[in-house]
């Protein structure tokens, strides 16, 4: 199974903390309709010459930028140059990424009809003062109200929260969890804030004007987000993500587990798992530069590699810790020796202390060990560096890990 993923570049206002590619405008969205569908027909050309595209692809993703800014008509150009090009199954689940307070009750219809079946809420807050610090452009009630709206039309809603913001208490941070949890969302998506670098938050910490959450709270809070959701039903599936049974998002899931993408529209990125290699790629992060590009005739790829069997193995370790484990024979088949052979000091140590367990044919860290997952992935790969001096060089490359962020 494969996943296919587009990349929505406009938004009506960027957000302090955002750090992927969009735009404040909708000019131009005449052109990007074009150029996405021009986009897809050349990957497909250049998948089939190669003798390496996926038989099926049963996930699709509009993310963004705000895709909820396309109309059903023409989010419906793009699906349908998808369905013209790649088999897609019959029970594909087809994410929108949305912003609340902008659907109305006619477009969730129309996304519908054209097969999407979950839908997205980048609500973050459910308070006012948050969402303006935030520099979100939805209210709460608005928030409100359109999750209502949306669960009318739609079986599957999720909605992303964001916790550690600054003055934010233990409690108000509850409080945002218990009210997605009574708004009746099959999942949520709950992160901690983070300043990346070139985004106006990060601008704004190092002018001195907004100081982090101190560690320890944004500790308090992850436990109590992982406490809460358990509390009512929702299963961690991942490091930030809970979902109640069935409803896990099975396109995320495909970037953790490394099966392959296809990737539509500037800065998204892809990855093929082909017969003899695997490799990532990555667009342009201009639209305008995006546009000429495709109109030339030619794929707008910035970047790319075939990833060495160092990466591989980075990839299976830190992806799998922070999501349904480790897949000890696929880490085996590219490193010769099992996992817990080269690594077994410092498995059994985590095991002892009840931070990872061995379930059937992976290494999966527990809900205490989710904290610490990046921690115990470094030490892993650490431990196979000086088992695997000629397989691994001495230092650390995890271009896989933005990818993931920006695809998702």
């Amino acid at each position: 199974m494969a996943g296919l993923y587009i990349h929505i570049p406009f938004c009506e206002k960027k957000c302090i903390y955002c750090s992927f590619y969009s735009i404040e405008t909708i000019e131009g969205k005449g052109r990007f309709l074009s150029a996405v569908v021009r986009e897809i027909d050349m990957r497909a050309d250049a998948l089939e010459a190669a003798g390496e595209a996926p038989r099926l692809y049963d996930t699709i993703f509009f993310g963004g930028g705000t895709p909820s800014l396309l109309s059903p008509e023409e989010i419906g150009s793009i699906m349908a140059a998808l369905r013209r090009r790649f088999t897609i199954g019959d029970d594909a689940e087809i994410t929108m990424e949305c912003n609340p307070g902008a659907l109305t009750a006619e477009w969730l219809e129309g996304y519908r009809s054209l097969g999407v079946n979950r839908l997205s809420f980048g609500v973050q807050s459910f308070h006012d003062d948050e969402l303006r610090f935030l520099s979100r452009i939805h209210t709460a009630d608005e928030a409100r109200r359109s999750i209502a709206l949306a669960r009318s039309v739609f079986e599957n809603v999720s909605l992303d929260l964001i916790f550690a913001l600054p003055n934010q208490t233990r409690e108000r941070w509850r409080s945002n969890l218990l009210e997605g949890i009574r708004l009746g969302t099959g999942h949520i998506s709950a992160y901690s804030l983070i300043f990346e670098e070139g985004t106006r938050l990060n601008a704004m910490r190092l002018a001195g004007e907004v100081t982090p959450a101190p560690e320890d709270l944004d500790a308090d809070m992850y436990e109590e987000t992982m406490s809460t959701l358990a509390g009512h039903g929702f299963e961690q599936y991942e490091v930030s993500n809970y979902a109640r049974p069935g409803r896990e998002c099975r396109h995320n899931i495909g970037y953790w587990e490394r099966r392959s993408y296809m990737a539509f529209g500037p800065s998204a990125h892809g990855f093929l798992r082909g017969a003899g290699s695997q490799v990532r790629w990555g667009n342009i992060s201009n639209l305008s530069a995006y546009l000429g590009a495709v109109e030339e005739g030619t794929l707008p790829v910035a970047s790319s590699e075939v990833l060495s069997p160092q990466l591989m193995i980075e990839e299976i370790i830190f992806l799998g810790l922070r999501s349904s484990g480790v897949m000890l024979d696929e880490f085996q088949k590219i490193a010769g020796i099992d996992l817990a052979d080269i690594a077994a000091k410092e498995i059994a140590a985590y095991a002892n202390d009840g931070y990872v367990l061995r379930n059937g044919g992976r290494l999966t860290v527990t809900r205490k060990g989710y904290a610490f997952a990046d921690r115990i992935a470094l030490e892993l790969i650490s431990a196979v560096e000086r088992g695997l001096p000629t397989l691994m060089e001495p230092r650390l490359i995890l271009p896989s890990l933005t990818v993931v962020a920006s695809a998702a």
